[in-house]
C-alpha cells in the first residue's frame, strides 16, 4: 500500500484544493444558501432543477424529509404520503435552523457541486488513511496524521452545515476557511515526509526558518483579514444588487484598510526573503512560486479594487491566496529538514 500512499496523498491534496476552488465559487456567486438544509439540498441526495418540484401540489407522493417552499417558510414532510385536494399541515413540520427560503436553481447547483467536490476528498483522504496503516510500524505518525485528516474533513463538514445553518455567518465562513488550510498543511507534512528524495539542496539557518515562519503567519492574517472584506462586500452587494459593483467599496470598513496596508507589508517581507536566499544562494527554489502567486495576488485585489470586481477575480484571489499558503508551509518544512541535517554534518 506504500506504492500507491504519495500518489493517493497527492490527489487527496488537489481534491481539498477543488473543494477551496469550488467554494470561491460559491461565495463569488452568492451561491452559499443554494441548499438550505444539510447534508441534502432541499431534502434531496440530487437537488431540484425547477421550481416546481418545491412546490405542493395535490395528488403527489412524497417521501419523509423532502422539502417545499410554502407561504414563503420551508416544509419538511414528516413521513411517507400521497396530498390530497388540499394542503394539510399534519403532513408537515416547520424546517426550524433558519428561515430562508429562496430557490435559484443556478445558486443550488453551484452549492451542490460544492459538497459533491468535499465528497470526493473526503472519500480520498479516508483511502489516504486506510493505506496509512502500512507505515505504523515504522512511522505511525504517518498514520496517526493521515486518519487526523479524515477527523478534520469530518469536522469541515460540520463546520460547513453551521454555515448553512447560520445562514453564512461570518466567523463561521472565517473558520470554515482555515479549516480548510489546516488540512491542506498536514496533507503537505505527510507527503513530504513521504518523499524518498533524500538530496539536500538546500543551506538553512534560524534566521531563514523564521522568515518563512513570520511570512506564513502573516498570509495567514491576509486571509483572515480577506474573509473579513469579503462579507462586507457580499452585504453590500445584497443592498446596492450585483449591477452596481462600483457601489460595493463605499465607506469601506476598517478591516478593508488595515487588509489593503498590511499586504505591502506582506509584499516586502516576500522580497526581502527571495533577496535574502538569491544573495546567499540557499537553495528553496520554490520562493519563485511564493513571488509569482504573489504578484497575481495584489494584481487581482487591484483590479477588484479599481475595476469593480470583473467576474472570476474574487474567486481567483482566495484560490491564490491558499495557494500560496500551501507554497509557504512547504518551504518551512524544507528549511526544517535542512536546518536537521547541517545538525548531523
Amino acid at each position: 500500500m506504500q506504492k500507491y500512499f504519495r500518489k493517493t496523498a497527492k490527489i487527496g491534496l488537489i481534491l481539498v484544493y477543488l473543494v477551496i476552488i469550488a467554494g470561491a465559487v460559491v461565495r463569488m456567486t452568492g451561491s452559499g444558501m443554494g441548499c438550505p438544509d444539510w447534508p441534502k439540498c432541499f431534502g434531496y441526495y440530487i437537488p431540484p432543477t425547477d421550481a416546481e418540484t418545491l412546490q405542493w401540489q395535490k395528488n403527489r407522493d412524497f417521501e419523509q424529509g423532502q422539502v417545499i417552499i410554502y407561504n414563503e417558510t420551508l416544509k419538511v414532510a414528516n413521513g411517507y404520503f400521497t396530498t390530497t385536494d388540499t394542503y394539510n399541515s399534519d403532513n408537515w413540520d416547520e424546517y426550524t435552523k433558519h428561515d430562508y427560503a429562496i430557490f435559484n436553481v443556478s445558486h443550488t447547483w453551484v452549492e451542490y457541486i460544492n459538497r459533491l467536490c468535499g465528497a470526493l476528498a473526503g472519500l480520498a483522504t479516508l483511502i489516504l488513511a486506510v493505506f496509512s496503516f502500512s507505515y505504523w510500524k515504522k512511522q505511525k505518525l504517518i498514520t496517526i496524521l493521515s486518519w487526523l485528516v479524515v477527523f478534520g474533513m469530518g469536522f469541515q463538514a460540520w463546520l460547513g452545515a453551521t454555515v448553512v445553518y447560520s445562514v453564512l455567518e461570518p466567523v463561521k465562513i472565517t473558520v470554515h476557511m482555515v479549516m480548510a488550510l489546516v488540512i491542506v498543511a498536514i496533507l503537505l507534512f505527510i507527503i513530504y515526509k513521504t518523499s524518498i528524495d533524500n538530496k539536500i539542496k538546500n543551506i538553512a539557518s534560524k534566521k531563514i526558518q523564521l522568515l518563512f515562519i513570520v511570512s506564513l503567519i502573516a498570509t495567514l492574517l491576509q486571509v483572515v483579514l480577506g474573509t473579513q472584506v469579503r462579507q462586507y462586500i457580499d452585504h453590500q452587494s445584497d443592498i446596492y444588487g450585483e449591477f452596481a459593483k462600483e457601489q460595493w467599496l463605499n465607506n469601506p470598513t476598517i478591516q478593508f484598510y488595515i487588509h489593503r496596508s498590511f499586504s505591502i507589508l506582506v509584499t516586502l517581507l516576500n522580497l526581502y526573503l527571495a533577496f535574502y536566499i538569491y544573495k546567499f544562494k540557499l537553495g528553496f527554489r520554490k520562493i519563485k512560486w511564493v513571488l509569482i502567486l504573489l504578484a497575481i495576488e495584489i494584481l487581482s485585489g487591484i483590479t477588484m479594487y479599481y475595476l469593480d470586481f470583473p467576474f472570476g477575480s474574487q474567486a481567483l484571489h482566495l484560490v491564490i491566496a491558499s495557494l500560496l499558503f500551501g507554497v509557504q508551509f512547504y518551504l518551512i518544512l524544507e528549511t526544517i529538514k535542512a536546518n536537521q541535517s547541517l545538525k548531523t554534518l
